[in-house]
């Protein structure tokens, strides 16, 4: 029987792909750093939008399956190396993710704790409760103005959180430290004192990364008035007015925001004329285009007080005449007391592992791992090369057999859940492409039984003191989570710091 580790937080798809291909003669170890299952999908899914977390609902259903194991609280690296995993295991499949972030490398960028700038994933992480951003020093009850550099969904995403009106989230499982923030309790006062958010663009709208359904969720269902700085933020050139012809999602996302500006405007010269019938917008939402964020101001105490950017123009320049934004030479400055970063995740490297730092990515072949060398990680293809990854040809080093990447880690933080059908199906028919070499390799170093796989993995774990969270304990945790939900009329109330986690899932914690 192949073992088969997943060394991931919700590698839902390349699981089911491998249970389905091998039937009752595979058995899938999942390890998790976090006592958690689920990964991205508890920690990184918006909360508003519980329809897409019930993905957890397939993983769940067969977690109890005799043919799967899930080992969370183990961190690779301290607890266990990747070279003992392979050596456990017929296979060894990476799918940890991005948990990491592009960086603006400019000027005020980086400040003391607390200083008031961070990555849309560590604010994503602090509202959804994850136990690293537990304790991010974020005060909202003293935070007017927020600009957020990016405007793809998990911008979005933030802005929502920001401005929709907080009784939205009452009901979800948004971390209860946050909610009390939006909503404000005798600590917090009056709650957020957010009244607007800058999205800042290098490039126009018809370059926007967003999609139009989150956008018109955004513009729609969260009582805001969107606006522009200047009026030219909504030009379009006629190389975008092609694109906008060719491409249906672009001319959406631009009619959205045109239709949205449009009314917003109406509205504040029909309230400056008396008319007091049009709805009254409690929170601002401006669209800055053609902005490059060139610095962060801080006050003297160090305190963020706005965002200096530069004005920039469109050109057809990029690779293939793709557009680029270049600069003007003018200068605005952007009023905040927030900046959140949402310009793009990276992954991080593990020991042992080949790692194209460049990229961010593990340089593969259809899902194989390519043997690290000197050369490996600024050379290396990577993503959907075809290949059998059988051996360096054309300059390009080996396959690493029985190790394979799938999902961020393959080809770099884009797409969506349902994106990694495809990304795991390729690297499901590399491992089987494999198999038979595999089981020849693992009866070589472990007779015809071959490798031990989960059972060997947890024996080594208990010899060297780890608490592995498996499943039986997970579910002690859930129903806590769960039942304290139902008590205060919401979907669940997460548990944020491992230590209590551990607590309520049984072990003794000092």
């Amino acid at each position: 029987m192949p073992h088969v580790l997943l060394q991931s937080s919700f590698p839902l798809t390349p699981r089911m792909q491998l249970l389905k291909r091998y039937g009752d003669g595979v058995h899938v170890s999942i390890l998790d750093r976090l006592p958690t299952p689920f990964g991205l999908v508890r920690s990184g899914v918006a909360p508003d939008h519980q329809d897409t977390k019930n993905v957890i609902n397939q993983f769940s259903s067969i977690a109890g399956d005799a043919r799967v194991s899930f080992l969370g609280n183990v961190l690779v690296g301290r607890d266990v190396d990747v070279n003992e995993l392979r050596a456990l295991h017929h296979a060894v499949v990476l799918a940890y993710g991005a948990e990491s972030d592009r960086r603006l490398d400019i000027p005020g960028e980086d400040g003391s704790p607390g200083a008031g700038v961070f990555s849309a994933r560590e604010f994503v992480w602090w509202y959804n409760g994850h136990p690293d951003a537990r304790h991010l020093p974020i005060d909202l009850s003293k935070v007017r103005s927020v600009a957020i550099c990016g405007i793809g969904n998990v911008a979005l995403d933030c802005a929502r959180a920001l401005l929709a009106p907080p009784l939205r989230f009452v009901p979800t499982d948004l971390a209860a430290h946050a909610l009390a923030q939006l909503t404000g309790d005798h600590q917090t006062g009056g709650g957020s004192a957010v009244r607007e958010v800058h999205l800042v663009a290098r490039r126009g709208p018809v370059q926007a990364a967003c999609t139009p359904k989150e956008l018109k969720e955004l513009l729609t269902d969260c009582g805001v008035s969107a606006r522009t700085a200047t009026p030219d933020q909504l030009t379009v050139s006629e190389a975008d007015s092609a694109e906008m012809k060719a491409t249906r999602l672009k001319r959406r996302v631009f009619e959205l925001v045109s239709k949205a500006v449009g009314e917003a405007s109406a509205a504040d010269a029909a309230t400056a004329a008396g008319d007091r019938s049009s709805p009254q917008r409690r929170r601002d939402l401006f669209f800055q285009f053609y902005r490059n964020p060139v610095e962060v101001l801080r006050g003297p105490g160090g305190a963020v007080t706005g965002l200096r950017v530069e004005r920039t123009a469109v050109r057809p320049d990029g690779p293939g005449g793709t557009s680029v934004a270049v600069g003007s030479g003018v200068f605005d400055t952007i009023p905040c007391d927030m900046v959140l970063k949402s310009i793009g995740y990276k992954s991080l490297p593990v020991q042992g592992v080949a790692f194209d730092c460049r990229r961010g990515v593990i340089p593969n072949v259809a899902g194989r791992v390519l043997q690290q060398t000197n050369a490996t990680a600024s050379s290396a293809a990577s993503g959907s090369t075809s290949g059998s990854g059988g051996g360096g040809k054309g300059g390009v080093p080996a396959a690493d057999v029985g190790l394979y990447v799938v999902g961020w880690l393959k080809r770099g933080p884009t797409g969506i859940i349902g994106t990694n059908l495809v990304d795991a199906e390729e690297t499901v028919d590399s491992l089987a492409g494999d198999a038979e070499a595999l089981l020849r390799a693992g009866e070589m170093s472990h007779g015809s039984a071959g490798p031990p796989g989960a059972a060997g993995l947890e024996a080594l774990l208990r010899q060297r003191g780890v608490r592995v969270v498996g499943w039986r304990r997970w579910r002690l945790l859930d129903e806590h989570e769960l039942a304290a939900g139902r008590a205060a009329g919401r979907v669940r109330e997460k548990v944020t710091e491992v230590r209590e986690m551990l607590r309520i899932c049984g072990f003794a914690v000092e």
